[in-house]
């Protein structure tokens, strides 16, 4: 691994925590500012489709001026401009704004690497460096859980947010030194979206991608700490247990899911198998929604591990995508991913909210049983793709 990527690793860190901390901060931030759990679905929402958005944008950006440009540029002003706004909030309003500006941040970091490894590396090793890449940089996920819980308790969740918009500059910069853009020639100048979206192959896998990831970034970025307190009343501390058991499942499956193509010489039955697994998690964690603390944060780690497939599914697109449209078409492929997990964590919010008032558990009961019947729908389209591997 080369320095520059290295760096986009740790960055990929701080786009993975900021997802998912504020399952963590729930009980600190309606204490000190007032939020609400639909308060910080909002919030969540926000920064995962503004993330989405961004990814039009970011590819046209990859294809044209590079990743060093692109990934720094934006690090620097959404990421360190966003954790420090945050710092200061004093509403919800406040706190659902730098969510926005954090997404922009974050948003061409993964895509970035991705890039130069479509474009640097041979097409057979895309979705074992990209899963790896992925893997790793799912340590964000462990930091924003019981450190990120510790740190709150110790030193406030302001000055931690100060801390993090620090090192988001410094990691922007560090870019800015040290990446390598990739060559291009003239042809990469040519093509749009609308290219990628004539593609008929990639249709059959758009409705997978927006769902693989909903779940999992649903429940691990959001939903396992109102659930934990809600129905088991666990404290802060625990809850951050909970969701670093749930972290290191994410972490695990992402790193197994790597080189399974090659392994298995096939892509569509490596995510069609995995996806299934996780959707049968989630209808049995909505059927035993209050049974064990311990059968639920199994069957939570059991859906972060058999949803990680995100990298594979990428790699199976990337397979038809003309080599001068790369950057649009990893970029195309995270803004479904990403798009599906913000849209459904708005829905989600306002579903808790409308059923919480007269009975809690139907609302988790009802939330997990979604996010199941929607990963099954994705597959049954996802069954009609053409399976290929480099």
């Amino acid at each position: 691994m080369r320095p520059d990527l290295i760096l986009l690793c740790f960055a990929y860190v701080l786009s993975q925590f900021f997802r998912a901390f504020l399952a963590v901060l729930t009980k600190a931030l309606e204490a000190d500012i007032g939020t609400t759990p639909e308060d910080l679905a909002f919030a969540s929402g926000i920064w995962f489709l503004v993330f989405a958005a961004m990814q039009v944008p970011v590819g046209a950006a990859l294809d044209k001026i590079g990743p060093r440009r692109t990934a720094a540029s934006l690090l620097l002003v959404g990421g360190g401009g966003g954790a420090l706004l945050f710092s200061v909030a004093t509403t919800p309003a406040h706190v659902t704004l730098a969510m926005g500006l954090i997404g922009v941040g974050c948003s061409p970091v993964l895509m970035a690497s991705y890039y130069i490894f479509a474009t640097s590396y041979p097409p057979a090793r895309f979705a074992t460096l990209a899963a790896l890449m992925l893997g790793v940089g799912t340590v964000g996920n462990l930091v924003a859980s019981y450190p990120m819980a510790l740190a709150s308790e110790l030193i406030g969740w302001r000055l931690s947010l100060v801390g993090l918009a620090a090192l988001s500059a410094l990691t922007a910069i560090g870019l800015y030194i040290l990446i390598r853009d990739p060559e291009r020639d003239a042809a990469a100048q040519k093509g749009s979206l609308l290219d990628l979206l004539k593609i008929r192959a990639l249709w059959f896998i758009f409705p997978v991608m927006f769902v693989n990831y909903m779940a999992a970034a649903g429940i691990r970025g959001l939903w396992i700490g109102p659930y934990l307190s809600d129905t088991f009343a666990l404290s802060t501390g625990q809850i951050g247990t909970a969701s670093l058991v749930m972290g290191l499942a994410m972490i695990a499956g992402t790193l197994a899911y790597g080189p399974a193509d090659r392994l298995f010489k096939t892509r569509k039955w490596v995510v069609f198998g995995g996806n299934l697994i996780a959707a049968i998690a989630l209808f049995w964690l909505a059927f035993a929604l209050s049974a064990s603390v311990w059968l639920s944060v199994v069957l939570m780690a059991a859906i972060g591990f058999f949803g990680a497939s995100f990298p594979v599914i990428i790699a199976h697109a990337r397979s038809f995508f003309p080599s001068h449209l790369t950057g649009r078409g990893v970029t195309l492929m995270n803004l479904f991913g990403i798009g599906g997990v913000g849209i459904m964590q708005f829905a989600s919010g306002r579903l808790h909210t409308s059923l919480s008032a007269t009975d809690p558990a139907l609302a988790y009961q009802t939330l997990f049983l979604l996010f199941g019947a929607l990963l099954v729908a994705g597959l049954a389209v996802y069954l009609l793709s053409q399976d290929r591997t480099d």
